[in-house]
C-alpha cells in the first residue's frame, strides 16, 4: 500500500472525554437524524426534553467511570497496535464528540490520500450507526471540496475470523468456570421498532451474529445452559425490539449468567456502566450465583490480526 494514496479512519460514536464533553455529546447525537427521525423542529423540541430530564443521570454515571468514557484511549491502543502492522496512516473518527473527523481528512487533503477506507466499529449495519458515521465522512468531505475515493468496509457481523476473537473474548470471561453451569446472554444494543419497519437490516443482521456464535461454539464442542439473544439501551416509551436485557435478568430462568456485548467492538459506558455496574444491580437484588460481563474485543491479538487482513485483501 501506497502510504500517500491511502488512509484507514475506524468510525465510531465516541465517548465524553471528560464531564464537560457529556452534554456536547447528547446534543450531537440526538441532532442526528438518524437517531431521531422526524423533522428538524421535532428532533430540536424532543432533544432538549430528553437532554433536559437525562443530562444529570449521564454525568454522573460516567464520574463512575472515573469521569470519562473508555472508548478514547480504547481506540487509541488498537490504533497502535494497527500502525505496527499496516504502513498506511490510521485515525479515529468519532460521530458525536473529538476527535471530530474534520482535522484528519484535512491532512488527508493536504498528504494527498486519495482513497479512505473507512472501518465502522459496529458489527452490524445500521443506519443509526455505520450509515450516520459514513454520510458525515462524505458531507465534510464535500465542505471542504475533498474528493477522495471512499471505501466502506462491509458489515462482519458472521466473519468467522470475527466470530473466533468475539468467542476467545466470551472464553476468557469464563476462565475457571463451568460453561454448562451458566447462561450466555449476547447483549445487542436496541433500536426502536420503528427503524427496523422502516427497512433498516441490523436485526437481522444481530440474529445472524448470534446464530454464526452458536454454530461456532457448538463447532468447537462447547455448551452453554442456554444462549439467549437480548437487547439493551431501551430510551423512552416507545416499542423497541425485545427481549430487554433488564427485563430478561428481573425474570430469571437461570442465575448464573455471562453477558457479551454483541453490538459493540471497544467498551463504552454502555458496556462498563450499563451491564457492569447498572444490570449487576438487578442481578445482584435478585441475589444471583454468578453474574459475569465479558470485555469487548478492544485491541485483542485476534481484532488486530481481523482488521489487518481485512484491510489488506481489500
Amino acid at each position: 500500500m501506497n502510504y500517500k494514496k491511502q488512509a484507514l479512519l475506524l468510525l465510531n460514536m465516541g465517548g465524553p472525554n471528560n464531564i464537560e464533553e457529556v452534554e456536547l455529546f447528547l446534543r450531537n447525537m440526538f441532532a442526528d437524524k438518524n437517531i431521531l427521525t422526524m423533522n428538524p423542529y421535532a428532533r430540536k423540541f424532543v432533544a432538549n426534553i430528553i437532554i433536559s430530564e437525562r443530562l444529570g443521570d449521564v454525568k454522573e454515571n460516567y464520574r463512575l467511570l472515573g469521569g470519562k468514557s473508555p472508548l478514547p484511549e480504547l481506540t487509541n491502543r488498537l490504533i497502535k497496535k494497527l500502525k505496527e502492522h499496516l504502513d498506511i496512516p490510521v485515525y479515529p473518527a468519532m460521530r458525536y464528540v473529538p476527535p471530530f473527523a474534520d482535522r484528519t481528512l484535512e491532512m488527508c487533503k493536504n498528504d494527498g490520500v486519495e482513497e479512505l477506507i473507512l472501518f465502522p466499529m459496529y458489527p452490524q449495519y445500521s443506519t443509526t450507526t455505520t450509515l450516520s458515521s459514513v454520510v458525515d465522512i462524505e458531507s465534510r468531505c464535500k465542505a471542504m471540496g475533498y474528493r477522495p475515493k471512499i471505501t466502506v468496509i462491509d458489515p462482519y457481523y458472521d466473519d468467522y475470523r470475527y466470530i473466533e476473537a468475539s468467542c476467545e473474548k466470551i472464553m476468557e470471561a469464563m476462565k475457571g468456570k463451568e460453561t454448562k453451569m451458566y447462561d450466555l446472554l449476547l447483549s445487542a444494543h436496541g433500536l426502536p421498532l420503528s427503524i427496523i419497519k422502516a427497512g433498516d437490516p441490523y436485526q437481522n443482521q444481530v440474529e445472524g451474529n448470534v446464530s454464526a456464535i452458536k454454530t461456532y461454539l457448538t463447532c468447537k464442542g462447547i455448551e452453554f445452559h442456554d444462549i439467549k439473544l437480548v437487547y439493551q439501551s431501551k430510551v423512552g416509551s416507545a416499542a423497541w425490539l425485545e427481549p430487554n436485557l433488564a427485563n430478561v435478568l428481573r425474570n430469571p430462568s437461570h442465575k448464573k449468567v455471562i453477558i457479551y456485548p454483541l453490538a459493540f467492538t471497544i467498551d463504552n459506558s454502555e458496556t462498563l456502566f450499563e451491564l457492569d455496574i447498572e444490570h449487576r444491580e438487578i442481578a445482584d437484588k435478585l441475589k444471583y450465583d454468578d453474574y459475569v460481563v465479558a470485555k469487548c474485543l478492544n485491541d485483542s491479538e485476534k481484532f488486530v490480526e481481523f482488521v489487518v487482513e481485512k484491510i489488506k485483501t481489500l
